[in-house]
């Protein structure tokens, strides 16, 4: 077990991101894209149906090239496999829960199949309210699913600096969610990852090249179900 090292990982998770009160910015971008202006909307790919990652740095890709990132890896997966998805890259570094939810209706748009929600880091390292938190993902998971979009939630864990029930909490609330929602669970996005400096970049807290393949491995057994072959 590498709990101890990964909760340690977690106490600076996300610092180098933003700083806390930092406006979320528009980074909505095709995950094969290079990062757009802040006011700027995803190129369309033409007709094809999207999967949305609704996120973090963790997302976005902090510290990565373009065509690194998670979304990027399981859109270069789904290409070779002959699945026509654009997946969108909704990824603001620094973001939390609250800052997901304010920008998830243009996130939404365009024809999304599936949405991927990776949030939940920023809450945990500043201590925000686990009610709060679960209130906010409960919306987006509601309002994703009132326009038929198949849900996906990645779970995160918090700090141990704000002790132990609330990491305990912090952490039920996704599995709470997922169940109350009957949604596809990763019951922890970094699985495997955090924790280990020979899968992060040198601030020890984003996935490296090779920390992010694995986590995109992680994330494909659960995000396949989710998916359709057109044609």
């Amino acid at each position: 077990m590498r709990i101890s090292w990964l909760l340690a990982a977690l106490v600076v998770l996300v610092s180098a991101c933003a700083s806390p009160d930092a406006p979320a910015r528009d980074e909505r971008t095709a995950a094969s894209a290079p990062a757009a202006a802040p006011d700027a909307r995803p190129a369309s790919a033409g007709d094809r149906p999207r999967i949305v990652f609704l996120g973090d740095s963790l997302t976005a890709g902090l510290g990565l090239q373009k065509g690194q990132a998670v979304p990027a890896l399981v859109q270069q997966r789904l290409d070779s496999l002959g699945f026509e998805y654009e997946v969108v890259n909704a990824g603001v570094s620094g973001d939390t829960s609250a800052g997901g939810l304010s920008r998830l209706d243009w996130s939404l748009e365009g024809d999304v199949r599936v949405l991927v929600i990776e949030l939940g880091a920023n809450d945990g390292l500043r201590g925000n309210p686990v009610d709060g938190m679960k209130r906010n993902l409960d919306e987006i998971i509601r309002r994703a699913k009132a326009k038929g979009i198949k849900v996906l939630l990645t779970g995160m864990e918090a700090p141990p600096n704000f002790g132990q029930a609330y990491t305990d909490e912090f952490r039920r609330v996704f599995v709470d969610l997922a169940r109350e929602h009957d949604v596809a669970f990763m019951p922890f996005f970094l699985n495997g990852v955090a924790g280990i400096p020979a899968l992060n970049n040198a601030d020890g807290i984003h996935p490296n090249p090779e920390g992010a393949r694995l986590v995109e491995r992680t994330l494909w057994p659960t995000l396949e179900p989710l998916l359709e072959k057109q044609g």
